[in-house]
Formats: structure tokens, sequence, C-alpha cells
């Protein structure tokens, strides 16, 4: 399982937010190419990256510097999401050299457009599913659906997208533990890799997904706990490396 350090870019800089409110933001540095280089140095083995002002504005807003990532890095894997609506967008950040790209909102509010999409870059798309109480959230999580978590997962997978990123809203960024049921209820119910977010908090966490692995969990973003020193990137992904049954790739 990959421990996937997460870069969340707002104004420029490296920030977390508190159940993805744009008004309760973390500041941890001013340059998110450093961060970037951190992890690496640390042995990220992917990096997860956001485009918090383009989530909200519907259209990449900061994506000079995630091009500057991923030119510092080419070796490394990189999934990029936040405003990616449109075919464009997707073009751009593959040709920089982003591996993946996740499409959220519009996965939501034009299912359609997915399957367009993986067919015309098969393999480099990710769906994002932020969901709360079960139902998905848009337009960087400000907005509440009725559609199923469980029911558009299915659907993307017939779709063919590359994996799912399942995030619990509730306990994203509140260091609150993730929630492990509910990520492990949904890889049940699909085959294709399935990648946690959303309450990691320590190395229970890790450990607790580790023993779900068999059910489908490629991965596992973290972003608060391991700025603020809950959890030990390194040593975490020593642990995975050691105890998960699911092996990623």
């Amino acid at each position: 399982m990959l421990i996937i350090p997460a870069i969340d870019i707002k104004n420029g800089k490296c920030v977390r937010l508190s159940q993805g409110q744009m008004d309760k933001e973390t500041i941890y540095s001013d340059d998110p190419v450093a961060i970037a280089d951190k992890w690496v140095e640390s042995g990220a083995r992917r990096l997860h990256i956001v485009d918090l002002d383009g989530a909200v504005k519907g259209r990449p807003s900061n994506a000079d510097i995630i091009h500057d990532i991923a030119a510092a890095h080419p070796d490394v894997p990189i999934q990029v999401g936040g405003g990616i609506r449109d075919e464009d967008s997707i073009q751009a950040y593959l040709d920089v050299g982003v591996s993946f790209v996740i499409i959220g909102t519009r996965a939501v509010t034009t299912p359609h457009f997915v399957s367009d999409v993986c067919l015309e870059f098969p393999g480099h798309i990710i769906v994002g599913l932020d969901a709360k109480d079960g139902k998905l959230a848009t337009n960087g999580w400000s907005k509440l659906s009725h559609h199923d978590a469980t029911d558009m997962a299915q659907r993307f997978e017939e779709d063919g997208v590359a994996a799912i990123i399942f995030t619990d809203i509730g306990r994203d960024g509140m260091l609150n533990n993730v929630n492990v049921d509910a990520t492990v209820n949904l890889c049940r119910e699909i085959t294709i890799p399935v990648i946690a977010s959303g309450g990691i908090s320590n190395l229970d966490d890790i450990k607790a997904l580790c023993k779900a692995g068999e059910e489908g969990i490629f991965g596992a973003i973290t972003g608060r706990a391991i700025y603020e020193g809950t959890l030990d990137f390194a040593q975490a992904q020593k642990l995975a490396d050691e105890t998960c049954t699911y092996k990623a790739n």
C-alpha cells in the first residue's frame, strides 16, 4: 500500500483545510515545490496534489506550480485534482509529466464526461469521490448531491478509470481517524484500486488500513498528520511495505 503525501495549494501556498472549508486553512509553506522535494526525499513513491483554488473556480489556478513540481520529479507519479473539467486541462497536465488527473465535480455532475476522457486518455484518469454520509459533494465540497458513492464508483469502473479516491469529508483534515469501514465497503463493490483519504492521523490508522488491505486498498493519502508530526511519513511507508497484503505497483 502506498502512503501518498498530499500537497494542497491555495493562493500559491501549501495549506490544509478542515473538512474542505476554504476559510479554515492552515498554511504550512510558501513553497509547495520545496514541500514536494521534502516528501520525495523521504521516500514518497507518489504525490497527491490538489489545486484548491481551481476546485472552487472550476478551472486550474495553480497550474504553474504543479508544472514545476512535475518537472522537478519526473520519475515520481503525480496525481492532480482541482478544477479539471475539460479535455484541454487534462492534456496540459499530462504534457508536463503529470501521471494521473483526478476528476471530481464533473464526474458527479456530468458522468458521461468520465467515459469520454477514459477513452481519450486511457490509464490516466482517476475519479475522486468525496462523500458525506454516503452522498457525494461537488464544487470544492461546497455542494452536496443526491448521488450515492457506491453506485457512481461502479459506473466509473465500467468506464475504465484507473482508480477511485474515496474521501470522507467529515474526517478530512480533522485528525480523527480514517473511515476504514466505509472505504472497505466501497472496495468490496468494485475491483479497481481504491485510495483512502480523510482523517488519517497516526500509525494506528495505517495499521487498520493494512489489515483491510486485501480488500483492495491501493494507497492512503495523508496531509495534516505528516505536516503536524502525528504521523512520520517514512515510518508509515515502512509499516505499509512490511504488513500490507495488497501490494501497490
